[in-house]
């Protein structure tokens, strides 16, 4: 599997019948935008890159790169570089890095519903968290979404990592399957998408994640603190585009269509047609929030607050954060609701 692929939209074919343009000059009047993600795969990004193939983007006159990186905690030095513009952390490393002095901010809460789980193998002995004590839990990264949320569920439990778990880093896909064949892992906490991609190559394995904490959102949409301040304009855009390309998804009737795009920026993710169907039914479904009062992307206040007490807890973070509110908002994605109604 690819660690690093880059799709760029491409540029409109045809020439408006009344304008003056060339394409060359159209691509110069749009302006390049770098979107980071933790893993190469297209599904659990497909806002992005249907609202890519769907021309939303071009719309906004943003021309979108993505770029694929290892975890939540790379995204976010890349967001703080400078080098990317927006990317898809978790909350738990967005509140960790804030506590160090990064300004990220959340602007669109893409995973909805919890899309992490804690898993074991399907015929295992193990049936609930209590059976982890004195275990090692795999995790695709060493500071991915997956960590903090693994953390927070065995903290519910009365465990803390080093005492009564470990945790191994054993990436995903092939290398996690090794692992449990290995016996190197009992347990591996892992999105929506990478315990899919392990049943499909026949490692089977359950969740046991308490349901409780299918509340606890994930990953999302962020950007820096000053990035809203100073060009609120490319933020309001780029939400707008967004809101639009998550809401066309939500659409069975775009079904085919967005898998063709999904396909476009991932092709071995396109591979088998059966697979990358399912995949994608199972990603979408943790983007729709269970209340939609406030339509797509909004997020509760209090489940940040759950997240920091559980990261508290935990270890993660020493002390509470001095303004939890200040790392995130909603003002973005009532934006791209007022788009997506239009």
């Amino acid at each position: 599997m690819m660690n690093r692929r880059t799709f760029t939209n491409s540029m409109l074919a045809t020439i408006p019948a009344m304008g003056a343009l060339s394409t060359a000059a159209l691509a110069q009047a749009l302006r390049d935008i770098t979107f980071v993600q933790p893993s190469p795969s297209a599904i659990n990004s497909f806002p992005v890159f249907v609202a890519i193939g769907e021309g939303y983007f071009e719309d906004e006159g943003l021309n979108v790169s993505v770029e694929a990186i290892n975890g939540s905690g790379a995204v976010l030095q890349a967001l703080s570089a400078g080098t990317a513009h927006f990317g898809r952390p978790g909350p738990g490393p967005l509140i960790a890095a804030r506590s160090r002095g990064a300004d990220a901010v959340h602007i669109y809460n893409v995973a909805a519903r919890s899309n992490f789980g804690v898993a074991v193998q399907e015929g295992s002995d193990i049936q609930d968290i209590e059976g982890l004590r004195g275990k090692v839990i795999g995790t695709g990264t060493a500071d991915g979404a997956e960590v903090g949320f693994a953390r927070n569920v065995m903290s519910s439990a009365g465990m803390t990592e080093g005492n009564d778990y470990e945790f191994l880093t054993v990436g995903d896909g092939g290398p996690a399957t090794a692992a449990f064949l290995n016996d190197e892992i009992v347990a591996y906490s892992a999105s929506t998408a990478d315990t899919a991609i392990l049943n499909q190559r026949g490692m089977l394995v359950r969740d046991i994640t308490p349901a409780e904490f299918g509340r606890f959102f994930g990953n999302g949409i962020a950007t820096m603190g000053n990035t809203i301040r100073d060009d609120r304009a490319l933020v309001e855009g780029w939400s707008r585009a967004f809101a639009r390309g998550h809401a066309f998804s939500l659409d069975d009737a775009n079904r085919e269509t967005v898998l063709a795009h999904l396909a476009t920026g991932n092709p071995q993710e396109g591979e088998d047609k059966e697979f990358q169907s399912a995949l994608f039914d199972a990603v979408r479904s943790k983007t729709i929030p269970t209340d939609m009062t406030n339509g797509l992307g909004w997020y509760p206040a209090e489940v940040w607050q759950e997240w920091q007490d559980a990261l508290v807890a935990g270890g993660e973070i020493a002390v509470p954060l001095d303004d939890l509110s200040a790392a995130w908002t909603n003002e973005f994605a009532a934006i791209g609701n007022a788009a997506i109604q239009k």
